[in-house]
């Protein structure tokens, strides 16, 4: 694995599920889920608000969720962002929305339905909305200054997906290209360290932004909100300390004959690693 794009979020699902079939009978159906937020400023105010996610859910899992989740029902999802893009037949314009592709679902509700938090419970209310991306800086970081004084950047940063189709028995790869926005004294320890091709990794939650443009188009982009980066491929003075050259002595097979890898390694107990998936490209809604 070369690089990392994973979300997860626990949030509510917002309206009725419609579920659709693929023409070779695959199941799939889009949740709309909102994560209510709260967090501190860099100027220290609280700052609350909610965030929509789409999520799509395909196969077995959506069977699930077309049978047991109704609006209202609390629910823990984890998959990768994804990013589809497509020409505007009005405008002839470059148009992407980037949804989650979901690869594990919990339903989080009792059999009695969900209970009334006690006052004394607020701490524990904070919804899960946290992404991370291991991947490379598709361009060198540019700080900006808000009207308000603070210091924030945008980088770029690719991961890659790669699968055997099934149908074709071909290895497929798509990349996917994240917006990484960073604030306040982090975003300065990224200007000054990070460039163009260096792989980071980078975490934070998923918020997306809508405007209109001057001709009263509405647009939205969805970035990730980092509190924390890592430059990756660096040495590390602390972990040298700890590591050694020396090789420790492979036991031999009790018979004294020479070893084998596979005997050594146990290589042939090793599961087979597939990447195959299980959903054909002309079941894909897009």
């Amino acid at each position: 694995m070369f690089s990392l794009n994973k979300v997860d979020i626990i949030g509510y699902q917002t309206q009725p599920i419609t579920l659709r079939q693929t023409p070779s009978g695959t199941s799939v159906t889009d949740l709309n889920v909102v994560v209510p937020y709260s967090f501190q400023s860099a100027k220290g105010d609280l700052v609350q608000g909610k965030s929509f996610h789409t999520v799509t859910v395909w196969g077995a899992m959506a069977d699930v969720a077309g049978q047991y989740i109704r609006p209202g029902s609390q629910l823990y999802l984890s998959g990768r962002l994804q990013t589809d893009s497509w020409d505007d037949e009005a405008t002839k314009e470059k148009r992407s929305k980037t949804k989650i592709v979901a690869m594990d679902l919990i339903l989080l509700d009792p059999k009695d339905g969900q209970g009334t938090a006690p006052a004394s419970a607020a701490p524990l209310l904070n919804y899960l909305n946290r992404a991370a991306v291991i991947g490379n800086v598709t361009r060198d970081p540019e700080m900006r200054t808000t009207t308000s004084g603070q210091n924030v950047l945008t980088i770029g940063v690719a991961t890659n997906e790669k699968w055997k189709d099934k149908a074709s028995g071909e290895f497929k790869e798509r990349v996917e290209f994240h917006s990484i926005v960073i604030w306040g004294d982090l975003a300065k320890a990224v200007q000054s360290s990070v460039k163009k091709g260096q792989r980071v990794f980078a975490c934070g939650r998923v918020q997306t932004r809508t405007w209109q443009t001057q001709e009263g188009q509405k647009r939205a982009t969805t970035e990730i909100i980092a509190d924390s980066v890592t430059l990756l491929g660096m040495k590390s003075a602390e972990a040298m300390s700890n590591i050694s050259n020396e090789a420790a002595p492979i036991a031999r097979p009790a018979e004294h004959s020479p070893a084998s890898a596979e005997a050594v390694v146990g290589v042939s107990s090793m599961p087979e690693v597939k990447y195959e998936s299980e959903i054909k490209p002309e079941d894909l809604p897009f």
